[in-house]
């Protein structure tokens, strides 16, 4: 069975290049484009990992984190940004997995998914 992963990203063109690449690559995916929807999906389904931009209208990025660290411990979280350093350090401090900083090359995303699955 598919590893399923949900994607919650506010670019709409980002986010379905993510959709896509995951899909290509065989994974189920789900999409969101605010932490609050993103948030409904994860109390409706099962997901493997979680891929989130730190900057998503409603709930954060951050506040994503710490929610699904808090009520999912073991489900991975990729947090995606293009702030630099000091949102990187807070994504970390809130025990995101892996912090991917925009660009990032999908070939990198592939092997942190595989690293994490």
């Amino acid at each position: 069975m598919a590893k399923k992963i949900l994607v919650i990203e506010d670019d709409k063109e980002v986010l379905k290049m993510l959709l896509d690449y995951l899909k290509l690559l065989g994974y189920e995916t789900e999409g969101a484009e605010d932490g609050l929807t993103g948030l409904k999906l994860l109390r409706t389904a099962n997901f493997d990992a979680v891929i989130t931009d730190i900057t998503v209208p409603y709930v954060s990025g951050i506040g994503i984190i710490s929610i699904i660290k808090k009520d999912h411990p073991d489900i991975p979280v990729i947090a995606i940004t293009g702030f630099g350093a000091e949102v990187e350090a807070l994504a970390q401090e809130k025990h995101a997995d892996v912090v991917l900083s925009k660009p990032f090359e999908m070939k990198e995303l592939k092997k942190i998914l595989q690293k994490l699955l």
